[in-house]
C-alpha cells in the first residue's frame, strides 16, 4: 500500500464503527472519489491477506471494517511497525543478490551492466544501492563509485565477513536471505561442512544450540569461499597469539585439516583464528563446567542488581543462575572480538516485556566498568527472556496453577491438539477438561473455574474467557499470556497508575514536533520546572534512547532518563497530531516516565498497564485524537481500568 491507502486503512480502524461515505474519504486525504474506490480494492485485497477482517459496503449508507479486536491490533502493528512491506519480493531479491554480488566480488562491478542485468532502469538500481549504502555503514564499510569503472565496497575483509553473514538485516523478509545464500554453494560443499562439523562436535562434547551450530555453518562456508577468491582474513598478530592459548583453537585447527582435502584449499593460521572467535563466541547448552570463573562474579552481580531493582529473589533460580553464565559467556566473547549480534524478537520482547527489558538496560548500564564492553540492546532483549522466564518459574513454585477448561466446536481431535499445545506453551495452567458449548453450563456449575478458552463466542459467561484459533496462532499466545497475567495480578491491582502520577498540567496534547528528540526535552522541560526531576533529565533520557529506542509497539514510546536525577515521581505525557517516526516504530502517544527505583510495585503495575495498553492500538489512536485534558485523562483511566 502507499501512504496514502495507509492512511485510510488507519481511518478505518480507528472508527470501526463509523460508517464511511467515499466523499468523507476523499476530503480527509485530498483525491478524487475514483481514487478512493481504487485505493479501497487495494485496501481489501491487503486485509483479507493479513487479517480476518472483511471490507464490508452498504449502498447508501457507507464503507466499515467489519473486524475483531486482535486482527485490529494486529493491522495496527503492521501500520506502525513498518511490517506491511511495500517492495516486493522480488525487489528485495534484487537488493539481496546486489548487496552480495558487492561484498563477494573482487572486481569492480558497473552500474550499467547492472541495470541491463535486472532489467530495470539505472534510477532503480542507484535507489537500491542507497539502501545498500546506508546498512554498509554499520559494519564500517564504504561504498565507493569509480568513475567508468564501476562500484565497489571498501573496509577490512572481517567487517566483509560480517555483513555477509547479516545480510538478513538488508531486508524486510529475512527469510529470503537464506534461500538466496543456499543457491550460492553447492549441496556437497554444504554437505562436507556438516559432516565436518558434527564430527568436531561429538569428538569434543561440545553441546551447540541449533541456531549457533547453522551459524557456524554459515561462517564456514563464507569463509571458504572468501579463501578461494584469495581474499584472507587480516588480524592483529597480538589477538592471534592469545587465540592460540584457548582450546577453540586447536579445535579450529583440527576442524580445517578436515575440510583441506574436501575442498582443495590450504587455511593460513589467520583462518584458523577467525574460526575460533566464531567457536568462543558460539551459543552452547549447559554444561556444568564453568567455561570462565570471572562469569560467576559478574552473574552475581547481575543478578543481585535485577533483584533489587524488582523485588525477585532471582538467586534462588538455579536454572537462571546457569542460563546467564553459558549466555554472558558467549556474548561477552561475541562482543569482545567485534563478532556480529542480531535478535529478530527485538521489537516483540519489548512490547511483551517492557518493565523487565527497562530493568535489565538499567542494570547493565550500572555494570558497565566491569563488562568493559556495551551490551546491544538485541543482547539485552535475550537477557530480558532469562529473567522474565525465571520470574515465571519462582511465580509457579508460590502460586498455584490457573485452573481452565477449553471449550472447541471442531471435535475431539482439535480439542486435543488445542489442549496440547496450551499446556506445553503455558506450564502455569491446569486443562482440567475439553468440551463443547452445551457442556459448559453444567460443568461450571459442579466445579471453580478461573478462565474459559475457547474456539468459539460464549457472551454469556460471566467468569474470565477468551477467543481463540482452534490452531492458537502468535497473536493467541499474546492475548493468551496477558490474560493469565492479568489473573494473577487480580487482588493486587490498584487503581490506574497513570492518574497516581500525573496530573492536567503534565499533559500535553495534540503537539506537532517533528523529532523524538523534540518532545522529549518538551516533556522533560515541564517535569523541570514543576520540580519533579532535576536539570539534565532530558540529556539522561536522550542517552538511555541511544541505548534502546524506547518504543513498546500499539504507536507508544516511553522515554525516561536516570532515576538520580529523579526528585519525586511522576509521568508527563504528550499526544501527537500526526505519528512521529520513532526508531523502527510510529508513535502517537508519549509517556516520560520519572518514578523512582523505590516504588518497585508501582513500577512493575504501570508497565503492566503500558503492555496492555499497547495491545490497544486504536485506542491509543482514538486517546491521541482527544483535545480536551480532562477528558484524555478520564478515558485514560478508563482503559487502564478495565486493563
Amino acid at each position: 500500500m502507499n501512504n496514502r491507502q495507509k492512511e485510510i486503512l488507519r481511518m478505518l480502524l480507528t472508527e470501526e464503527n463509523r460508517l464511511w461515505l467515499v466523499q468523507d474519504l476523499a476530503d480527509q486525504v485530498g483525491c478524487s472519489e475514483k481514487t478512493i474506490r481504487s485505493d479501497l480494492k487495494v485496501i481489501e485485497a491487503y486485509v483479507d491477506k493479513n487479517s480476518g477482517a472483511s471490507l464490508v459496503r452498504k449502498p447508501g449508507l457507507g464503507i466499515y471494517l467489519e473486524i475483531d479486536e486482535a486482527d485490529q491490533a494486529e493491522l495496527f502493528h503492521r501500520l506502525y511497525a513498518g511490517e506491511d512491506r511495500p517492495r516486493r519480493e522480488s525487489d528485495e531479491e534484487r537488493v539481496l543478490q546486489l548487496a552480495y554480488r558487492l561484498l563477494m566480488d573482487t572486481r569492480p562491478i558497473p552500474l550499467q551492466g547492472l541495470a541491463a542485468e535486472y532489467f530495470v532502469h539505472k534510477t532503480v538500481i542507484r535507489k537500491d544501492m542507497d539502501t545498500i549504502e546506508a546498512w554498509l555503514q554499520r559494519f564500517d564499510l564504504t561504498l565507493i563509485s569509480r568513475h567508468r569503472v564501476g562500484l565497489v565496497v571498501e573496509g577490512s575483509e572481517k567487517n566483509k565477513r560480517a555483513a555477509l553473514a547479516r545480510l538478513d538485516q538488508l531486508i524486510d523478509s529475512p527469510e529470503l536471505t537464506g534461500q538466496m545464500l543456499r543457491k550460492q554453494f553447492e549441496p556437497h560443499e554444504v554437505s562436507a561442512v556438516y559432516h565436518e562439523l558434527r564430527v568436531l562436535q561429538k569428538r569434543h562434547s561440545l553441546p551447540f544450540t541449533d541456531e549457533a551450530f547453522e551459524s557456524l555453518i554459515l561462517h564456514i562456508l563464507l569463509m571458504i569461499k572468501r579463501t578461494k577468491l584469495k581474499q584472507p582474513i587480516a588480524l592483529p598478530e597480538q589477538e592471534i597469539e592469545l587465540l592460540q592459548e584457548k582450546v577453540e583453537f586447536a579445535w579450529a585447527e583440527e576442524f580445517l585439516q578436515g575440510l583441506r582435502p574436501v575442498f582443495a584449499v590450504a587455511f593460513p593460521r589467520e583462518e584458523a583464528a577467525y574460526l575460533a572467535l566464531h567457536l568462543l563466541g558460539g551459543k552452547y547448552h549447559y554444561r556444568e563446567e564453568n567455561p570462565d570463573s570471572h562469569l560467576s562474579g559478574l552473574v552475581d552481580q547481575l543478578t543481585h542488581r535485577l533483584s533489587e531493582l524488582s523485588g525477585v529473589q532471582f538467586s534462588e533460580d538455579e536454572v537462571l543462575m546457569n542460563g546467564l553464565k553459558v549466555h554472558l559467556y558467549a556474548t561477552l566473547n561475541r562482543l569482545r572480538y567485534g563478532l556480529p549480534v542480531s535478535n529478530p524478537m527485538l521489537a516483540e520482547i519489548k512490547k511483551m516485556y517492557p518493565y523487565m527489558f527497562d530493568r535489565v538496560i538499567l542494570a547493565l548500564g550500572e555494570l558497565a566498568e566491569i563488562l568493559h564492553v556495551s551490551i546491544p540492546e538485541e543482547e539485552v532483549a535475550y537477557l530480558t527472556l532469562h529473567f522474565q522466564a525465571s520470574i515465571e518459574r519462582l511465580h509457579q513454585e508460590r502460586t498455584p496453577p490457573r485452573r481452565v477448561i477449553i471449550v472447541c466446536h471442531m471435535g475431539i481431535g482439535m480439542s486435543q491438539l488445542l489442549r496440547s499445545k496450551i499446556e506445553r506453551k503455558f506450564p502455569s495452567v491446569q486443562v482440567m477438561a475439553s468440551m463443547a458449548r452445551s457442556e459448559v453450563p453444567e460443568y461450571l456449575a459442579d466445579h471453580e473455574v478461573d478462565l474459559v478458552i475457547a474456539t468459539v463466542a460464549l457472551p454469556e459467561l460471566k467468569i474470565p474467557h477468551i477467543l481463540v484459533s482452534p490452531l492458537l496462532e502468535a497473536k493467541d499466545e499474546r492475548r493468551l499470556e496477558e490474560e493469565i497475567r492479568q489473573l494473577d495480578d487480580q487482588g493486587t491491582r490498584q487503581d490506574s497508575s497513570f492518574l497516581k502520577y500525573t496530573t492536567p498540567f503534565l499533559v500535553l496534547l495534540q503537539q506537532e514536533d517533528a523529532q523524538p528528540e523534540q518532545i522529549i526535552a518538551k516533556l522533560s522541560e515541564v517535569l523541570t520546572d514543576k520540580g519533579y526531576v532535576r536539570s539534565g533529565y532530558s540529556l539522561s533520557a536522550l542517552a538511555r534512547e541511544k541505548m534502546s529506542a524506547t518504543t513498546i509497539g500499539g504507536g507508544i514510546a516511553i522515554p525516561h532518563g536516570s532515576p538520580q536525577l529523579i526528585r519525586h515521581s511522576a509521568i508527563a505525557i504528550a499526544t501527537l497530531k500526526q505519528p512521529l517516526a520513532w526508531g523502527s516504530e510510529k508513535v502517537q502517544l508519549v509517556f516520560m516516565l520519572a518514578v523512582q527505583n523505590e516504588e518497585r510495585e508501582e513500577v512493575r503495575q504501570l508497565f503492566s498497564e503500558l503492555s496492555l495498553l499497547s495491545e490497544r492500538p486504536a485506542y491509543v489512536s482514538a486517546l491521541s485524537k482527544e483535545t480536551d485534558v480532562m477528558k484524555f485523562l478520564s478515558r485514560l483511566k478508563g482503559e487502564s481500568g478495565s486493563a
